[in-house]
This record gives structure tokens, C-alpha cells and sequence, in this order.
């Protein structure tokens, strides 16, 4: 057994979700995540904007985020995000222990900005979630500052004075 199936199907369990369910949309996940890549959250959501386009889960590794959605009346599955966790930008999200919800928002690499509503059974669980996500990204990305190879025109932080050592001709 692989690391995505052996850390999906507890975190599976964990969210609650029928069997049916993981069944159903395991190929597709499969199809988007690698074999070595670890499970961190997988809940069902629903898109705030529209409400009844149907159901949503959503998969999270330490690599990827993959959104899958069912339709309502005919149960088909389609892939609605599957993306790399570095190409997602101004990732936010608000947990609101009143309502047993957080809300995840995030700009695709297209642009498009997406967001997810997660609901959840106890206040305790939002806190949970919300260290989950801190930990994803937060924690396991680096800022773009860190990312930047170079700047043109910019000095080095700390310049040292140039010396010049000739090569040594044999």
C-alpha cells in the first residue's frame, strides 16, 4: 500500500464519509495525486457562490489541492480544481466557530478565484481545521521573497569588496 492510500482512507474515516463516497471519487483523486504524496484533510465542501451546483469534496496533500464535484440529479463526477499548492496565491481562510464553518478562498494559477465553505460537527473541530490549513500553508510553503533568485539593479545585502585572484596557469 502506497503513502497517498494509507494516509487518504483514515483521514476518510475521520471526516465522516461514507464508503460509497471514497470509492466513488478515489480514481480521480488517484489520477491527480502522486503515490508518494500524504493526505492532510479531506472534508466535504461547498462553494459559497453556488449552492446548489451539487457536491464538493475536497483533498489535501502536502503537494496538491484537488476539488472534485458531484452534480445533484445525475451523480456524475467532474474534476473541478487540481492544482499545486505552490501556484495558489493569496490563500486565505476565516474558521467561525459560531457556525461550525471555515472558509477557504484561494487564486488559481489562472486567476480564477475559488472558495470553498467546510463545515464542520463541533466548534473544537473549526480550531482543528484551522491548524491544519496553518500548517499546509504556512508553514510548508516559502514566501515569494524567498523564492526570488535575483533582482537586477539591487545590491547584495552585504557587500564584500571584490578581490581578484588570477588563475593559475600549469
Amino acid at each position: 500500500m502506497d503513502v497517498f492510500s494509507r494516509t487518504f482512507l483514515p483521514a476518510a474515516s475521520e471526516a465522516g464519509l461514507a464508503v460509497q463516497t471514497v470509492t466513488r471519487h478515489m480514481p480521480v483523486f488517484r489520477r491527480c495525486v502522486g503515490s508518494g504524496d500524504a493526505t492532510i484533510l479531506v472534508t466535504r465542501c461547498a462553494r459559497p457562490e453556488g449552492p446548489m451546483a451539487g457536491e464538493y469534496l475536497l483533498l489535501l496533500t502536502h503537494r496538491r489541492l484537488v476539488v472534485t464535484q458531484q452534480t445533484r440529479v445525475l451523480h456524475r463526477l467532474r474534476l473541478h480544481l487540481n492544482t499545486d499548492l505552490r501556484e495558489l496565491s493569496n490563500v486565505t481562510w476565516s474558521p467561525d466557530p459560531r457556525l461550525h464553518s471555515v472558509e477557504l478562498a484561494a487564486t488559481a494559477i489562472d486567476g480564477i478565484r475559488e472558495r470553498f465553505l467546510i463545515r464542520t460537527r463541533h466548534p473544537k473541530q473549526v480550531w482543528q481545521l484551522d491548524a491544519l490549513l496553518n500548517h499546509a500553508f504556512r508553514t510548508r510553503l516559502r514566501t515569494p521573497r524567498e523564492r526570488l533568485v535575483a533582482t537586477i539593479g539591487e545590491a547584495p545585502p552585504v557587500a564584500r569588496p571584490a578581490t581578484f585572484r588570477p588563475a593559475v596557469v600549469r
